[in-house]
């Protein structure tokens, strides 16, 4: 029962994101008009269905507290929150949290500006929120409830306070006014070629993963032993089967695209929902490639694919190709799944552009093979060897588990996967599979007495070598090209302290930069980042730390504004990068002067120190007199 279970779960990655589960209505209500420099009170009223609710302003850690803020705007300065008394109830997970059921009230307690203009103004009160139920949490979502107040200067005064037993929130919130948006440049191009080029090599190496390879004599047999079809007929129908495979991965990509956005592509990576989801995946994927259990589809969904691909007309063979796609997803799922993750903080469109060109990858043996059949009789037949790739295959998977259950500690900042444990983990589960290979782990596909051949051993040192060379990392040393996968030591993670690289930064306070670049006349270096950043780690463990880039970075105010994780503060910084630069990538560089002033801008990770210091020669730009 377990396997088909898991077998569904993984079936459900390409339609994860299709339920739109939305619980929670908002609305927001103000008086009918007030005056420049008044104060008014806001009222937040949330609708929760039956069985659902939402968490308070105050409530602890783990659960995630609702947070209420005006959007920026030329009429308030000021907003402070208050809400009704909630009630304290134990979640699921044993700890006590504070929710509100079927209807909760808030109020922003507001002042408008001295100088507010007068006439009547739309203001946007921004939610961000995470819905319950007794068995599943939503993931964190952000809402807008907008209200029209009139501003006059003869206007009656209203209620300032909110009524008794209502409770502070969080502290002041600074109102910004709206500003012109200084678009960003577009990400470099060859940094989407060289995306793409990788993904289609992952698409090629799954072709030898254990689902695959002993489908390719099976596969091509169809195209080329049908009666009375002519040679144009069998490319045909490969070009067809190949096409079907292509279809539904870049659906898949598509339809993760179309239902997240660009802001919910961004957050793909570093949402601790969806990672949660891709470790249980993996977790699962693993432990079947190690032998604990058989991972099949539901035998009904192949049964009918199957008979709908039997006829062999143009639609029959393209369901031949959705049919291929699905029964070896046990294999194809990690690639997907890193392929996925690896790069969506850059364009909207990368999932989808990525998935077709893994799909490519992994379709175009067929493809060739059918051009030149020749080629099918020299192949290796399956044997021991892939009994033995799908048991390495496991342990690196598992490993790949981590990487995700890693992304989900340095957003909620857990603390319980730092760097030395998680390169630990790491260590034991890459040296594994090269015991496993030189008969030191005994396990399927390896006899007792048998011989060590070439292949086995060379590919079992290299894991053992890769295994030791993360010793170093475990230590204080640097990984190298790894740095963007495993993470940071930990006085670079959370930043607001001197880092490996000897550079003091300052977090999530972009006012108190400037302020002290002002005082100190300097220019400000503004980073954009992301716990769960990979091309962000790289670029702080190996381009910062160079001693030329260092001296220029070091002349000027430095400060990270985290955008990828749980708190109000890395919410604004979104918000901010999103509406006043116009991107969501990570990384993103920008360097001010003490007015704010933006003098250059760079999208994205750079592996040329030439081009990185041209960037910071603008910070030797000191406007300030």
């Amino acid at each position: 029962m377990l396997p088909r279970l898991l077998s569904a779960l993984v079936l459900s990655i390409a339609f994860a994101f299709a339920q739109k589960l939305d619980p929670v209505q908002w609305k927001a209500e103000a008086p009918l008009a007030a005056a420049p420099g008044s104060t008014v009170l806001i009222k937040v009223t949330a609708t929760i269905e039956p069985g659902w609710h939402l968490y308070s302003l105050t409530t602890p850690k783990p659960s995630i507290p609702t947070t209420l803020k005006l959007a920026e705007n030329a009429v308030f300065a000021t907003a402070d929150p208050f809400q009704m008394k909630p009630a304290l109830k134990v979640d699921p997970n044993g700890a006590q949290a504070e929710q509100f059921t079927d209807r909760a009230e808030f109020y922003l307690k507001a002042t408008l500006k001295p100088d507010a203009p007068a006439g009547v103004a739309t203001v946007a009160v921004q939610v961000r929120y995470a819905a319950c139920d007794d068995k599943q949490c939503l993931p964190p979502k952000k809402k807008t409830a907008e209200f029209t107040l009139n501003v006059a200067a003869g206007a009656a005064i209203s209620a300032s306070e909110p009524p008794a037993g209502y409770t502070a929130g969080v502290g002041r919130t600074e109102i910004a006014e709206e500003k012109p948006i200084v678009p960003a440049p577009a990400p470099a191009p060859e940094g989407l070629a060289q995306f793409l080029l990788v993904a289609f090599g992952f698409g090629l190496a799954t072709i030898f993963t254990p689902c695959v390879f002993p489908m390719i004599p099976i596969t091509m047999s169809f195209f080329l032993n049908q009666p009375q079809s002519t040679r144009a007929q069998q490319v045909r129908q490969a070009f067809i089967f190949c096409l079907g495979i292509v279809f539904l991965f870049t659906a898949m990509g598509l339809t993760i695209t179309a239902l997240l956005g660009s802001s919910g592509v961004k957050q793909f990576a570093s949402n601790p929902w969806i990672n949660g989801f891709i470790g249980l995946i993996f977790l699962a994927l693993g432990l079947s490639l190690l032998g604990a259990f058989e991972l099949t589809l539901p035998s009904g969904l192949l049964t009918k694919l199957n008979a709908a691909s039997s006829g062999g007309s143009t639609i029959s063979t393209l369901l031949m190709g959705l049919t291929f796609s699905l029964t070896s997803f046990a294999c194809v799922g990690p690639f997907m799944g890193a392929i996925l993750a690896a790069r969506v903080t850059g364009n909207k469109l990368q999932p989808t552009l990525g998935m077709a060109s893994f799909a490519s990858g992994l379709a175009s043996p067929f493809f060739l093979l059918a051009l030149f059949p020749g080629v099918m009789a020299k192949m290796p037949r399956a044997g021991a060897w892939m009994v033995r790739i799908k048991v390495v295959f496991g342990f690196v998977v598992l490993a790949l588990m981590f990487k995700y259950l890693s992304n989900i500690d340095v957003v909620l900042q857990l603390d319980l996967l730092p760097r030395e444990r998680f390169l630990a983990i790491w260590f034991v589960l890459f040296a594994l599979p090269g015991l496993y290979l030189l008969g030191f782990l005994r396990m399927e596909g390896i006899s007792k007495d048998e011989d060590v051949n070439i292949p086995r051993l060379l590919v079992g040192i290299f894991f053992l070598v890769f295994s030791f060379g993360l010793l170093p990392g475990m230590f204080g040393g640097n990984l190298g090209e790894l740095e963007s996968y495993v993470p940071l030591a930990k006085e670079t993670a959370r930043g607001g302290s001197a880092s490996a690289s000897g550079l003091t930064w300052m977090k999530n306070d972009l006012a108190g930069a400037l302020a002290k670049a002002k005082a100190e006349n300097k220019s400000v270096f503004v980073n954009f980042t992301g716990y769960a950043c990979t091309n962000c780690h790289w670029m702080k463990a190996n381009m910062f730390t160079r001693p030329d880039v260092n001296a220029a970075m070091r002349e000027m105010v430095l400060v990270e504004l985290y955008t990828d994780g749980t708190t109000p503060e890395d919410e604004a910084n979104q918000k901010l990068q999103e509406t006043k630069f116009q991107t969501v990538a990570i990384p993103y560089y920008l360097i001010m002067n003490a007015e704010g002033k933006v003098l250059a801008s760079y999208p994205g990770l750079t592996k040329d120190p030439t081009t990185w210091l041209k960037f910071l020669s603008a910070g030797k730009v000191s406007p300030i007199r």
